[in-house]
């Protein structure tokens, strides 16, 4: 059983009603704490009826954050660095920590490893605004604005591929789903390549951890273990989950880079220019609290999740049954 938190605290979330916000939400009232949150109020505006909102807008429209205190905020919603600077400095005196969610995408990913002290995107246009363009280097400003502000109160998380239940971009869900689905499935590449990604519980609990124990500093938060994963272990650790009749085929990685047939965690060449992407190290977060559930929890309760969406919502994630039948025949064939 987790330790009682020591203190209640009084945290503000920015944003909260996204994917990760919620998890955020729910584990800081188990814990005890009292949580309010600003945004738009245009996304589940009554997700969470018992919980102080405070509308307004990250671009000039921050007024109902002003006169206010609380123990710390998370910032889920800071992607330009002005909107991120302007929070920051109104909160300065009025908020004991304020924590950054960012991204790994700050990072170059040519690296056979990446750490915290790993290289990072150059900024090429520090002007500019086009989060869609600079998304990476728009995240450094951001850290940047929050680390010159709050010094020693700021706190960066760097966010991996975030799994679980709520998550849209379905790049961990395809393969609970797809395996489910049952049948012949590609296995990409090698088994040995590494696979990363962290549940977002794992992830929101670490968040209010850090806050409880006052922790700074700019941590890695990738999963599923603190040493690597490989796709083999991954593949069957989810096919685990699920009573479906299915077998794994493995394709070569240059086989299926000639066909440019993509899949969800898988990043060919191996020791391409994307390799990075798989090899983030997350010791320090480790170290300083951060666990995480094992893999077939993540895997069945994010199928689980998914089996209740709509049928419009469920529609959207494309399992390609019939151009990774074509891929089969032809790699049987060659």
């Amino acid at each position: 059983a987790l330790d009682p938190s020591p203190r209640p605290l009084n945290i503000l979330i920015l944003g909260g009603t996204g994917f990760i916000g919620p998890h955020q939400v729910r584990y800081a009232m188990y814990r005890g704490h009292q949580v309010s949150i600003f945004n738009r109020g245009r996304s589940a505006p009554d997700l969470f009826p018992g919980v102080e909102t405070l509308i307004g807008d990250r671009d000039g429209q921050i007024d109902a954050l002003r006169g206010r205190t609380w123990d710390a905020v998370i910032d889920n919603s800071g992607y330009v660095p002005r909107h991120v600077r302007d929070t920051a400095e109104l909160l300065q005196d009025s908020v004991g920590r304020y924590l950054f969610t960012s991204t790994g995408s700050v990072y170059t990913f040519d690296q056979d490893e990446i750490t915290e002290d790993g290289e990072l995107l150059p900024i090429e246009d520090p002007e500019s605004e086009d989060v869609d363009r600079y998304y990476g280097p728009l995240k450094i400003l951001c850290e940047n604005a929050v680390t010159d502000t709050f010094r020693e109160r700021g706190t960066v998380f760097r966010l991996h591929v975030v799994a679980g239940p709520g998550d849209t971009t379905d790049r961990f869900t395809y393969w609970p789903v797809r395996i489910d689905h049952g049948g012949e499935v590609i296995a990409p590449g090698s088994p040995d390549t590494p696979v990363q990604y962290i549940d977002v519980r794992d992830l929101a609990e670490f968040m209010i951890l850090a806050l409880e124990r006052d922790i700074g500093g700019t941590f890695n938060t990738a999963g599923p273990a603190l040493d690597p994963t490989s796709m083999a272990e991954f593949l069957y650790g989810v096919r685990a989950i699920t009573s479906a009749q299915l077998g794994f085929t493995w394709v070569d990685e240059q086989f299926l880079i000639d066909r440019e047939a993509r899949f969800q965690l898988w990043y060919p060449p191996d020791n391409g220019p994307l390799r990075g992407i798989s090899r983030v190290r997350s010791h320090k977060a480790v170290a300083a609290g951060l666990k995480f559930r094992p893999l077939a929890v993540t895997a069945l309760d994010t199928l689980d999740w998914f089996n209740t969406q709509s049928e419009e919502r469920r529609n959207q994630l494309q399992l390609n049954l019939d151009r990774d039948r074509q891929i089969l025949e032809e790699w049987k064939a060659r």
